[in-house]
């Protein structure tokens, strides 16, 4: 599967920890992420991950835009309600994209374990 993995500030921390928890499945498949996330998960977690642009300079858009034409199966995208972004029309861009385009979407901790255990059974 291609996994997209997002994550805000606040819950990169939590992506590095979901990370390491199902690193055997996420090295199955072809991970892409936007720039700080991804270079975390590659030096904290050693996953191979296509870096893209960091969320607020186009790298939400750059996954919805893949997803929109079939090239991301699953999203991961760890969302901070407490902050305000300065990127949100993107972030709710991508969220609407999944739903368009029937992919799951995982903003929290406790789904994003849901999915990868799915995941995990196919």
């Amino acid at each position: 599967m291609r996994i997209a993995l997002v994550a805000h500030d606040r819950k990169k921390d939590d992506m590095v920890a979901l990370a390491t928890e199902f690193a055997p499945l996420l090295k199955q498949h072809t991970l892409m992420a936007t720039g700080t996330t991804g270079g975390r998960l590659q030096n904290e977690v050693g996953l191979t991950v296509e870096r893209l642009l960091s969320g607020p300079l186009g790298g939400d858009l750059q996954i919805g835009a893949r997803l929109s034409v079939g090239e991301v199966d699953a999203v991961i995208f760890l969302r901070d309600p407490m902050t305000a972004q300065p990127h949100e029309p993107d972030i709710n861009a991508l969220v609407r994209a999944c739903d368009v385009h029937n992919v799951p979407c995982a903003t929290n901790i406790a789904t994003a374990r849901m999915l990868l255990g799915e995941v995990g059974r196919r």
